[in-house]
């Protein structure tokens, strides 16, 4: 059997930026940039892939800056619109893997809230992978070991049988840790290469 794939999806499969959104709401300058920068951070939506609910997290957030509580409130309902299209070239790689039969996975730091809404957005794509580890729904978050350890439990999988795919280095740690093939992503040309080298693909 083919070496399984294990991607994370968030600026490595599709593009995530919270300005994707707020660049709608708020016009282009400094007034954007500052409250991406100190109020609705990444930061604080991580949170969210940790599984706190966002009415919670939006109440204390908008109860710190109220003069924001409109624009933090729209974080949640429209979190869609912070994910643009897939990165260049990745919706081709993940066709020639599921082509070749190559098992494909993922472990996602994503909100339990956030997921089914663009799981659903995304069918044709997720429909393709045979198991998603949602950290929002596990209450664990790469890169603590115990998600991919619970990935492996779940899915039946063996360590050295995966390669993992993530494009922060601290997430690439942990699966190391726990013994699996781990790729720092930058772009899917470079990706192609590695798996290659790997044996994955062709």
């Amino acid at each position: 059997m083919a070496k399984a794939v294990v991607f994370d999806v968030g600026n490595v499969l599709y593009d995530w930026n919270p300005r994707f959104l707020y660049e709608r709401l708020i016009p282009a300058g400094p007034a954007l940039d500052a409250f991406l920068r100190d109020v609705a951070t990444k930061e604080w939506h991580f949170q969210h892939d940790a599984g706190r609910a966002f009415a919670e997290t939006s109440a204390e957030l908008s109860a710190q800056y109220p003069e924001h509580a409109e624009l933090i409130a729209a974080w949640g309902p429209r979190f869609n619109e912070q994910v643009g299209g897939m990165l260049p070239g990745m919706h081709d790689l993940l066709l020639e893997l599921d082509a070749a039969a190559v098992p494909l996975y993922a472990i996602t730091n994503f909100s339990g809230e956030f997921w089914p809404p663009f799981r659903d957005q995304e069918t044709a794509i997720f429909d393709r992978f045979r198991g998603i580890i949602v950290s929002g729904d596990e209450l664990l978050t790469k890169p603590d070991p115990a998600i991919y350890h619970l990935a492996l439990d779940r899915f039946g999988l063996r360590a050295t049988d995966c390669v993992f795919v993530d494009d922060r280095a601290d997430n690439v740690a942990g699966a190391q840790s726990v013994g699996m093939e781990a790729l720092l992503f930058t772009d899917a040309v470079t990706l192609r290469t590695d798996l290659a080298r790997l044996g994955v693909v062709r």
